[in-house]
């Protein structure tokens, strides 16, 4: 069982860092390429750029827990809950 997550390819769980603007700022955010893909996917969606999700992911963080400790933590839980509803569908 364990050969499944194990044997994956390599590039996948490489970090890879891109840069960002929120609100005039700049700021890097590193992921996996695993969840750079699924955020293209989600971005798609909801018809905006990968960094405009970001940047409404972080603003509507900050509003609601009142700031933002770990974005990349919170992008990538924003990935899974996605992959979750995918599923569930």
């Amino acid at each position: 069982m364990c050969q499944i997550f194990s044997q994956q390819p390599i590039e996948h769980y490489q970090y890879i860092t891109r840069a960002i603007r929120i609100d005039g700022h700049a700021t890097s955010v590193k992921l996996e390429l695993s969840f750079w893909e699924i955020l293209e996917q989600i971005a798609n969606n909801q018809e905006m750029s990968v960094p405009k999700f970001i940047s409404n992911i972080y603003k509507e963080s900050m509003a609601h827990n009142g700031g933002v400790t770990n974005l990349a933590s919170i992008l990538r839980c924003s990935c899974l809950i996605y992959l979750k509803q995918s599923t569930a569908m």
